[in-house]
């Protein structure tokens, strides 16, 4: 018999490095989710742009337990078929010859910034280190990638933290053009910020990115770990802007909940990192590897693909009216289903207060900062399952206003 628990447990036994809901899910089906007390929630979140087919695909399913009857673990000292055939899949849909599997976003990010470095050290002896980011940008919660991210409120708990890397201003080409020079080794960027207020970079600005690391010879790294598998309407967000990188970094849905990772990069970069030079034990995992290929067979189709915009115009259509009534929102901006909803002046600083009230009412959203509220739902969203959630979102939104007028 299974031990009660509460979430009164987690104040009592788990580090507290999270602040999670008060309630807690026990099941899930497609967009919609149940907690303890059998209350009801649409999934507007989606594990943070995870649960790109929603919870408990059947198919998804039947992938794991497929291969849990075969195969589970070998560790990287052999290989495998799941990982093998996920692999062809990701050469073939993009425009890497190699791909490196472990288990997260920021380990993918890690071992893209890894490369970069020691791309950089084969060149120069050591002196073309430099790494390039963006402020208010989020690659993960190593020591390496939390520096890189350029929010000190993640890293400066954490000091010395590693050396040689620069922040300039996200969609600002002149800031990026004044710290790249021929000692940088890398530039590392969000297609579209994520943590950072569901910000897209403009064409220009990155297509910018790209002729400055051709000219002074550094790796243009794309974090996609947020915006890729399907998010923007493109299977990567690179194709949306037709701005190649060298490097991408892949997580969040390509396992549509399983953890994985994957970093994706040419033949002549792939060359560098020889045997050795870096590791997982758990990456290309073939549980991980079974389901990702079955998220990539069904997301990588002209009609999941294109049923990502419809979606963003039915969030967007939603958004707005509930804007008209209410008064909230200075912009809804973002891609495909990667939305967020900007805070207008009055309401500036309080996002947290409306991923509660939205929780209340029975529906799951995020937030990305103070201002923002980001939507992330599944990719497969039902039209019904869009409709009820706004309404109870509106809802949210109304009390908020109500009490604020009172």
């Amino acid at each position: 018999m299974l031990q009660a628990v509460s979430r009164h447990d987690f104040d009592r036994l788990m580090m507290p490095t999270y602040a999670p809901a008060s309630f807690v899910p026990v099941r899930a089906a497609g967009s919609r989710l149940w907690d303890q007390q059998e209350k009801e929630y649409i999934d507007f979140a989606g594990g943070i742009a995870v649960n790109a087919l929603g919870h408990a695909h059947p198919q998804l399913q039947q992938a794991l337990v497929q291969q849990a009857s075969q195969l589970w673990h070998t560790g990287n000292g052999y290989t495998n078929e799941p990982v093998l055939r996920l692999a062809q899949q990701l050469v073939d849909a993009t425009f890497a010859d190699r791909v490196f599997f472990c288990n997260s976003g920021a380990e993918a990010n890690e071992a893209a910034l890894k490369l970069a470095r020691k791309y950089g050290h084969d060149r120069s002896g050591g002196a073309k280190s430099g790494i390039v980011a963006f402020t208010n940008a989020f690659h993960g919660r190593t020591l390496f990638t939390v520096s890189a991210g350029g929010q000190p409120a993640y890293s400066k708990d954490f000091a010395p933290l590693p050396p040689d890397i620069s922040h300039g201003t996200f969609n600002d080409l002149a800031s990026a053009a004044a710290l790249i020079n021929e000692n940088t080794c890398a530039v590392i960027v969000e297609p579209i910020q994520g943590e950072g207020g569901v910000l897209p970079a403009s064409a220009a600005f990155l297509q910018g990115l790209r002729d400055l690391c051709d000219q002074h010879q550094a790796l243009l790294i794309f974090d996609e770990v947020q915006s890729g598998v399907g998010r923007t309407g493109s299977l990567y967000a690179y194709m949306h802007y037709g701005v190649t990188p060298d490097v991408l970094t892949t997580a969040k849905a390509l396992g549509g909940g399983f953890p994985i990772g994957a970093m994706l990069t040419r033949e002549s970069l792939a060359a560098i990192m020889g045997v050795g030079t870096h590791g997982t034990t758990y990456g290309g995992n073939p549980l991980a590897a079974a389901v990702a290929g079955k998220v990539m067979e069904l997301i990588n189709t002209p009609e999941m693909l294109q049923g990502v915009e419809m979606r963003h115009r039915w969030f967007v259509d939603g958004l707005e009216a509930i804007n008209q009534r209410c008064n909230l929102f200075s912009e809804i901006r973002g891609l495909g289903l990667l939305l967020g909803a900007v805070l207008n002046e009055k309401w500036a600083g309080k996002a947290k207060m409306f991923n509660l009230a939205a929780a209340d009412a029975g529906v799951m959203v995020l937030i990305a900062g103070a201002n923002v509220v980001r939507f992330a739902p599944a990719l497969n969203i039902s039209e019904e399952e869009v409709r009820q959630g706004l309404e109870r979102f509106a809802r949210a939104c109304e009390t908020l206003v109500e009490d604020d007028a009172r």
